[in-house]
């Protein structure tokens, strides 16, 4: 981040100031850990701070430090449209365009603020004041231990701040797995641990927390698992039928996609997930080695994130969405 836009934000900080905190849309552990960790640090310096949710984020989150103050953007509407017109900054966290907010998307077009964007995904749009934009980062979370480190003030990292740190950048490198965990991220982790984060209870609280339907509802989409040997693709689908007969509630398919890249020999995979309401098949795109998924998911299905991981949609049946992919993997060379 340049000297010019720290001193600036500093200096923006120095008083009292009311702030709102945005995370994307459907917000997984990186988003909502990223906006905690900043809330409780801007809480610290005595700002009026809001994290606001543009919808319901996963219950396998609420255990987060903070968590009962987030508000709903789709729950209420208009509270939250007031405190975010009322709002001297605003801070968007774990993405970089409006369209990945909703709904609230029309609001933030409206708002004459300061705008700060922290962010690790591609090409970002050019709305915010003051952009902390960086792709070689493997989580928001750390960008954010960085961002508070900028100011000189990382001695105000506490366990709470370091808990919601430790749960994005946990979830964001696939437990330490995904390429873009280095050396640094190792060593912000053993800080936080020092610090009394429970790295050995978040996992639990994370991964082991589920549901019967949940595991059920896994074991169905395990059953859906296709494997296209010879193009090192496998892919998954969920229809809203299936999602319907297990129960669903939001975060239950969180991770399944990755499963696809647990078969020997597959490079490529995906999960599609059925959205009768929004009239959309929602995608998740996985790979390993160079495939680019994030470019794939820019030129095919209206979508994006990162090299090895990101997400996409389809406005188009399953059937048609799935002999689409099945047709562009063909022309693929992994």
């Amino acid at each position: 981040m340049k000297i010019q836009d720290i001193q600036a934000i500093q200096s923006l900080l120095a008083t009292p100031k009311k702030i709102a905190i945005i995370p994307h849309r459907n917000p997984d552990g990186d988003a909502m850990g990223s906006t905690l960790g900043l809330y409780h640090f801007l809480i610290k310096n005595n700002h009026q701070t809001t994290v606001i949710s543009p919808n319901e984020f996963p219950d396998f989150l609420a255990w987060l430090p903070g968590s009962e103050t987030v508000q709903v953007f789709e729950k209420d509407q208009e509270n939250c449209t007031k405190i975010l017109k009322e709002a001297d900054i605003v801070f968007t966290l774990d993405f970089n365009a409006f369209h990945r907010v909703g709904e609230m998307e029309k609001v933030l077009e409206t708002l004459e603020t300061t705008y700060i964007m922290i962010d690790h995904h591609q090409k970002p749009d050019d709305y915010a004041t003051y952009i902390y934009s960086d792709t070689s980062f493997g989580s928001t979370c750390e960008m954010v231990y960085n961002f508070i480190s900028f100011f000189d003030k990382k001695d105000q990292i506490d366990k709470t701040i370091g808990t919601c740190i430790y749960t994005g950048i946990l979830t964001d490198s696939g437990s330490f797995r995904f390429p873009n965990t280095t050396g640094n991220t190792h060593r912000i982790v053993a800080e936080l641990i020092d610090l009394g984060v429970e790295n050995t209870q978040i996992p639990n609280l994370l991964f082991d927390n589920s549901s019967y339907n949940r595991l059920q509802l896994l074991g169905k989409a395990l059953q859906n698992l296709k494997v296209i040997p010879e193009h090192k693709t496998s892919y998954i689908t969920l229809t809203q039928e299936e999602l319907n007969s297990f129960n669903y509630v939001k975060g239950d398919t969180e991770g399944i996609v990755n499963y696809g890249l647990s078969i020997k020999g597959i490079l490529f995979t995906a999960i599609f997930i059925e959205n009768k309401d929004e009239k959309i098949i929602k995608i998740s795109f996985r790979s390993q080695g160079g495939f680019d998924v994030n470019e794939f998911a820019r030129e095919h299905f209206n979508g994006g994130g990162h090299r090895n991981a990101a997400g996409g949609k389809s406005l188009t049946s399953m059937e048609e969405t799935i002999n689409k992919f099945e047709t562009l993997v063909k022309n693929l060379t992994l």
